[in-house]
């Protein structure tokens, strides 16, 4: 068998995924999937066949159990001592598009491939977007009761 190359300019959709109420992980694993064109036929690991996903209401994702609570972000200065630590609640409140996007973006690969994937990502505040014009499609996640 042989393998399959997408032939000519490879067609890339618009999706928006409305985030209220949604869980973080599934939310994650359901946008990464899209990206990384996992869920499309023409999907070729080497290649990024994915589409582009507009996350709106960042700031009403949720998690579950005690998490929000225990949750601990950090980043490191790359000086001696330099390790910040953030909170999940304190990092909600400040800049919630930062934590939907971290969780996707540590779910693709970390190469180029990844970068390139993570470029067609967008993360939004409220339920607003200036993507109006590429005509995006809405995507509902299951959501578990």
């Amino acid at each position: 068998m042989s393998t399959y190359f997408p032939k000519g300019e490879i067609a890339r959709k618009w999706f928006v995924i409305d985030a209220d109420g949604q869980t973080l992980g599934r939310l994650a694993t359901r946008v990464a999937r899209i990206l990384s064109g996992k869920d499309s036929p023409r999907y070729t690991p080497f290649i990024d066949t994915g589409d582009h996903v507009i996350v709106i209401n960042a700031e009403k994702v949720r998690l579950t159990g005690l998490k929000s609570g225990a949750k601990v972000y950090h980043r490191y200065t790359g000086y001696p001592g330099g390790i910040r630590s953030e909170a999940f609640t304190k990092r909600q409140t400040r800049r919630p598009e930062k934590i939907v996007e971290d969780a996707i973006v540590g779910m693709l690969p970390h190469t180029k491939l990844g970068r390139s994937m993570a470029g067609k990502l967008k993360v939004y505040r409220g339920d607003k977007h200036p993507h109006q014009a590429q005509r995006p499609e809405a995507i509902a996640v299951a959501q578990r009761a």
